[in-house]
């Protein structure tokens, strides 16, 4: 098993009053993770699986914590997985909290949108959150070597990270087509009535294409056909909650001509985004590897900064004359900026954003220092 780092902080708050929640896109490990979280508890332990319709209508037919606690018996750590199917599964679990605060609830799901609306009201002050992404470089380091991880960089920009994808070398297209054809989209699926899933295909086609650059409603929804902007802004948020997207937003508070609605959006795992176009070809026969890298690089940061507590907000910058930068880290008011370059060069960040807002540093990320820009290496 490959280690995640949110394994010990997990396993560090177990039994404190408090329900667990851990969140991440189908197939990204997290029974593998809480199964290894069980196996190291002494106490006994209870799985239940809310996919499976039989324990949805038990736990949706438990209305008070006596009934609650006959379904869990005499275990003391219990697992709910994929509790954003259960309705009202917010007030089931402070039921339980509430009235038997020497049990341990971990619920996982794959759709921030649904458990988070339907755990936050309830469980104020009774939850800590837990997002688990797709496999870091990081993790990989520690699992294998630095100098193995730098030799497979190519096969991490073309088939990701995702935990079967790299458990299977050689399958690598097999299983991550599998995954965008079984699981990517599913929970998204089920919201406002979604019933066209060409549409969303569509859409995500549309997208991975434009790894690295703005993008527009309008023009997304003319390339779709037969959908409107808002639907295309609706169906981005949806797949953003369900960890398959996330939007980048630019700054601007203080150029006029500087962009000030502008977005970019990138995939969470470049294999996700290579399957969805279906191009798994080689670096060597490919013209979007500065997309590649720019989206492995983004993807990976906000695995450390998530994982490490890091908490910035996070942009692009561009004005109408076309001076940009790639990446921007927001702390206390003061801005960190990154330009990423496949290859190195000595382009500079632009003087006019060095005029304009408080830079405690800049860094030009490419082949030679990319592994303390993703980690500490």
């Amino acid at each position: 098993m490959i280690p995640r780092i949110i394994q010990q902080e997990i396993e560090k708050n177990l039994f404190k009053n408090k329900v667990l929640l851990l969140i991440g896109a189908r197939q990204i490990g997290k029974t593998t993770l809480l199964k290894q979280v069980l196996q190291n508890c002494t106490e006994k332990s209870l799985w239940l699986n809310a996919d499976e319709s039989d324990v949805k209508i038990k736990l949706e037919n438990a209305t008070t914590s006596t009934q609650l606690l006959q379904l869990f018996g005499n275990a003391k750590l219990i697992v709910i997985d994929e509790a954003q199917q259960v309705e009202d599964i917010g007030l089931k679990l402070k039921l339980v909290i509430d009235t038997n605060p020497e049990l341990q609830i971990i619920a996982t799901g794959s759709s921030a949108f649904e458990l988070l609306q339907k755990s936050n009201e309830p469980l104020t002050g009774r939850k800590k959150e837990y997002y688990l992404y797709p496999i870091s470089f990081s993790e990989m380091v520690s699992h294998t070597s630095l100098l193995t991880e730098q030799r497979l960089l190519e096969n991490r920009l073309i088939y990701g990270s995702y935990p079967e994808v790299i458990n299977n070398p050689g399958n690598e297209k097999e299983v991550l087509k599998e995954i965008t054809n079984s699981y990517l989209y599913k929970d998204v699926l089920r919201y406002d009535g979604i019933k066209k899933a060409s549409v969303i295909d569509k859409l995500l086609v549309a997208l991975a294409l434009q790894v690295g650059s703005e993008v527009s409603y309008n023009e997304l929804a003319k390339t779709i056909g037969n959908i409107n902007s808002a639907t295309v802004e609706k169906y981005i948020d949806l797949l953003e909650k369900a960890f398959v997207i996330y939007k980048l937003p630019a700054l601007s508070r203080n150029l006029r001509n500087e962009i000030k609605k502008g977005k970019k959006i990138y995939f969470y795992d470049n294999g996700i985004r290579n399957a969805i176009i279906n191009n798994f070809n080689p670096l060597a026969l490919r013209n979007d590897k500065g997309a590649l890298w720019e989206n492995f690089l983004i993807s990976e940061r906000m695995k450390t900064n998530s994982y490490n507590k890091h908490y910035c907000n996070t942009y692009f910058w561009r004005t109408f004359d076309q001076a940009e930068v790639d990446y921007i880290e927001e702390y206390d008011g003061a801005l960190h900026v990154f330009e990423f370059k496949w290859k190195t060069n000595n382009k500079k960040v632009p003087a006019s954003l060095l005029n304009s807002y408080t830079v405690n540093t800049t860094a030009i990320v490419d082949m030679d220092n990319y592994g303390g820009f993703i980690g500490d290496f």
